[in-house]
């Protein structure tokens, strides 16, 4: 069997390279990628070489989000199968530190995560990951939902770190993939109604198939008077912000009602932002933040399974592995086009 890794060789540049097959350890399988999904982080990485204190340090295999199907076994594998589809959880942890053991294992400091520097991803036809983070997914679940079971994780983690129930007013800031998967996530939790804000009409054309009540083009409207006047000025139960942008950070304060909860998900280019104090203090209001997930991979593709949630709508444009510098090409240059665009390992 061939192996072949694509690596980031400079800032937007890519390289296909023949690398050798991974070799099972124990407790870990070989896995045979078949899908790939291109994630923010990737971008980001290809375009700028760095992400906060994250520094691309020469060729490194970018991509996170994946699944694929179980070719090899290592010693001591006792609940996977030769032929068993997956879906990988990106975060290895220690299992030893207090976050580990006490169940927040995404807070855990020396976790290697997938195409986060030092640790290359996955872009590459076979690589080798331990069984306990990889998640079998049933028949009825493709490998494309399978990859899309790590952002649809952090939209579940954003919605009940928010507390999202039956009834509930949510805003939305933000449509791109992290939004309409806590979209996805907010309607599993009961929300009944919903509102997508972005700028780009493509998005929120998805965000209105994918079950939105409304959307609001901040382009067009003033997102704060748009939602007083659906509210009758009393703002909503649960605002979250998956944009990542200092201006919708910024609004949040003023969109969420007394008592209610706002969830921070985006990360903004800047680390210190100004923000209205005064109004959480008058609201009583909580501020909840997310960092990836935990413990819901499985509820993820049960979710997908059951068909209580759909991620297929997510998808836009695919492109095959050996179009994979074309792939990122094309998502850097189209982001008003592209609302999430996956790699087929063939």
């Amino acid at each position: 069997m061939k192996n072949r890794a694509c690596y980031m060789t400079d800032l937007k540049q890519m390289a296909m390279k023949e690398i050798g097959m991974p070799v099972a350890q124990a407790g870990e399988v070989i896995v045979k990628l078949e899908v790939v999904g291109i994630c923010g982080s990737d971008v980001h990485y290809l375009e700028h070489g760095r992400i906060g204190d994250f520094v691309v340090n020469g060729d490194f295999i970018l991509g996170h989000e994946c699944a694929g199907e179980v070719v090899e076994l290592g010693p001591g594998v006792k609940h996977l199968k030769v032929g068993d589809r997956v879906a990988l959880e990106p975060g290895v942890t220690c299992g030893q530190c207090e976050f580990c053991k006490s169940g927040k294992y995404n807070l855990c400091p020396d976790v290697q995560f997938l195409a986060t520097p030092p640790y290359h991803g996955c872009l590459m036809d076979y690589m080798a990951f331990p069984e306990n983070m990889a998640f079998k997914l049933p028949d009825n679940v493709s490998s494309k939902e399978g990859a899309l079971v790590e952002p649809l994780a952090v939209g579940l983690h954003a919605a009940a770190q928010g507390g999202v129930k039956l009834g509930d007013r949510v805003v939305i800031l933000g449509a791109g993939c992290i939004g309409l998967v806590t979209l996805l996530a907010c309607k599993a939790y009961g929300a009944t109604e919903i509102v997508v804000v972005d700028i780009i009409e493509k998005r929120l054309e998805a965000a209105m198939r994918l079950g939105a009540t409304r959307v609001i083009n901040a382009r067009q409207e003033d997102v704060l008077e748009a939602v007083a006047a659906w509210t009758d000025g009393a703002g909503v139960d649960k605002v979250i912000e998956t944009a990542g942008s200092e201006h919708t950070v910024k609004q949040t304060p003023y969109l969420v009602k007394r008592g209610g909860t706002i969830v921070l998900v985006g990360l903004a280019a800047k680390d210190i932002i100004d923000f209205d104090f005064m109004q959480i203090m008058f609201k009583e209001a909580d501020i909840k933040s997310v960092f990836r997930y935990r413990n819901l991979y499985p509820a993820a593709i049960g979710a997908i399974a059951d068909g209580k949630i759909d991620v297929k709508g997510i998808v836009t444009h695919e492109f095959d592995f050996e179009e994979t510098q074309q792939a990122f090409d094309y998502v850097i240059n189209n982001k008003e086009d592209v609302v999430k665009a996956v790699i087929r390992m063939g």
